[in-house]
This record gives structure tokens, C-alpha cells and sequence, in this order.
């Protein structure tokens, strides 16, 4: 199978290249390499797997419509991952633009290019965003989507109705995954989990948003890849799934995990909530499990020491960078 993976050099999506390939998938990555964090980490990723024969990359902006469509003609993908995107809720109320930009209209060209070269079962990853301030918990698909809070969880939700759009009239298979707050890994930068290790590594204070007792649903990578593959090989007509750890955990626990794993102790400040920040995240993951056959399976404090772990030996490998 070929699979054409958007964003395949990031944190997500460098782990699924790996995954696709050791299954001996033939994968097509097309990434930007932008500066939303420093592209070396994303060369980095990259070098993982640049000398497999069945990986080729792409380095193009999902936004340039014609160089798209030339992609897909080429290279007639069975399979598409779109996990290209500008991400993060705070950077989003700074460049709504560019988001919309990015996330709507690289969306929408990819959306046509499979349409045109054959339909091959597309999997959209949306985000936990789109559920804004709900009071319902744990967050089910079938709640109402009706109040976004930042720019970033409104064009996640303009590309799950996009993606609705074109099952409904040209049939394209669409599976639409709604992440709950990935960590691990290879991970973002300015991602809680990786942001928190270095800082406090750094001996650097740590600044929290609130009183430390907004809740997430951390999910570890590997968890959301083994989602992501489970549904690349289900073609459905339409749907939207959580793929979620099922378990809430307050940021000032996540600290103290932190510092449990490094051996230091942190210096933590409070702060004001922060516009676009919810008070908690929590996937009900049933229909994953019964579409899917999902079960997260790596917990926070797991989770946390493999990523603490791969942290240091990074540094250390990298002279402390």
C-alpha cells in the first residue's frame, strides 16, 4: 500500500512514517519544514528513515494547490494521512490568518486531490479543540460542536465539516480523529510535556496558566499512531473518533511527575488563564474501541519516564543542546 502522509517529518507524524514502514508500507511524506519550531528537529526526524527505499519526501507546502494535485497524480496514494497543520491553541489567536490559511485551504486542497485521483481513504486528524468549554464529561462524538474558543479549534472543526462534505458527494472514505493532547517522543517544543522537562533540566522557572488544576488527557504517541493505523486500514464512508488516554491528570501533577523522573525539583510560578485555554480534556474513547479496537496503553506516569528518559539521552548525546 502507498500512503501519503502531510506533516510527516513532525512529531505525530515521524512516528507513523516509522510505524507505516516497518509494516512495509510504501510512504509519501510531504512537509514544509516550517519555522513554527526549529526545522532541524524536523531534518532530524527525517533522518530517521531517509535511506528506507520505501520512503519518499516531498518538501512542499500543502497550501500550493497546483503542487498538490501534481503529488497525487504521481504518485496515485491508496491511503492519506493529513496530519500537516499549524497547531496550538494560544499561537492561533496571534495569526488567525495564517491558520485558516494552512489548516482551511491546505485541508480542502488535499480533500480535491484525492477526490480527482481515485478516492483512497482519507484520515483527517482533528483535535480535542473542537469540543471548547464543555461541561459534559468525558467528550463524546455525538456532543454538540457548537462553540469553538480559538481560531485553532475552528479550522480543526472547518476540516472535519470539509471532509463531511466530500463523503457526502463524491464518497470519499473519511475518518476523522479528534487527539487528546499528544505527548512523547520526539515531541513539540512547546507541548507541556517537553516544554516542562526542559526547563525545569535548564533549572529554568516553570510558568502555569491558572492554579495548576486544569486537567488533560495526555496521550502518548505511540497510542495515537496505533490509532491512526488502525484506521488507515478501515475505510469508513464518514466518521469521527476520539483517540484519547481515557484518563484526566491535573497540570500540577504532570509537574510533579516531571520532577519526580529528573531528580529535580521545580521552581513554578502561576499565572492567568490564558484566552483559548479550557479547564479540562477527557476523550470517551468507546467508539474508538468498538470501531477500532483502540485501548490506550501507556498511562501518564509510564509515559512520562520514557519521554524524561529519551529527553536526557538526547541532550546528552547532542553535548546539552
Amino acid at each position: 500500500m502507498k500512503i501519503i502522509v502531510t506533516g510527516g517529518a513532525g512529531f505525530i507524524g515521524s512516528h507513523l512514517t516509522t510505524a507505516l514502514l516497518e509494516r512495509g508500507e510504501r510512504v509519501v511524506v510531504i512537509d514544509n519544514f516550517n519555522d513554527f519550531y526549529d526545522p532541524a528537529i524536523k531534518r532530524e526526524n527525517i533522518d530517521l528513515f531517509s535511506s528506507n527505499p520505501d520512503f519518499k519526501l516531498y518538501e512542499a507546502d500543502i497550501r500550493d494547490t497546483d503542487v498538490v494535485a501534481a503529488i497525487f497524480r504521481d504518485e496515485k496514494p491508496d491511503a492519506v494521512c493529513h496530519l500537516a497543520a499549524r497547531a496550538g491553541v494560544r499561537p492561533s489567536i496571534e495569526l488567525p490568518v495564517l491558520y485558516e490559511q494552512v489548516n482551511c485551504l491546505g485541508t480542502l486542497n488535499l480533500l480535491e486531490a484525492a477526490r480527482k485521483c481515485g478516492s483512497p481513504n482519507f484520515v483527517f486528524a482533528s483535535s480535542s479543540s473542537v469540543y471548547g468549554i464543555n461541561s459534559k464529561v468525558p467528550f463524546s462524538e455525538a456532543d454538540p460542536i457548537t462553540c469553538p474558543i480559538s481560531p485553532y479549534a475552528s479550522t480543526k472543526r472547518a476540516g472535519e465539516l470539509m471532509c463531511y462534505t466530500y463523503s457526502h458527494l463524491y464518497k470519499l472514505p473519511v475518518t476523522c480523529l479528534r487527539f487528546f493532547t499528544v505527548y512523547g517522543e520526539r515531541g513539540r517544543p512547546d507541548m507541556a510535556v517537553a516544554k516542562f522537562t526542559k526547563l525545569i533540566c535548564d533549572g529554568s522557572g516553570i510558568e502555569v496558566y491558572g492554579d495548576g488544576s486544569a486537567q488533560r488527557d495526555f496521550t502518548y504517541v505511540s497510542d495515537i499512531v496505533d490509532g491512526i493505523v488502525n484506521s488507515i486500514y478501515k475505510r469508513s464512508a464518514y466518521e469521527i473518533i476520539n483517540i484519547g488516554g481515557a484518563k484526566t491528570i491535573e497540570v500540577k501533577r504532570l509537574i510533579e511527575l516531571i520532577e519526580s523522573a529528573l531528580g529535580i525539583k521545580a521552581s513554578v510560578r502561576y499565572g492567568e488563564i490564558m484566552p483559548g485555554d479550557v479547564p479540562i480534556t477527557y476523550a470517551d474513547v468507546t467508539k474508538a474501541r468498538n470501531l477500532l479496537g483502540f485501548s490506550p496503553k501507556v498511562r501518564i506516569e509510564e509515559g512520562v519516564q520514557r519521554y524524561v528518559k529519551w529527553f536526557l539521552a538526547r541532550r546528552s548525546r547532542l553535548g546539552g543542546a
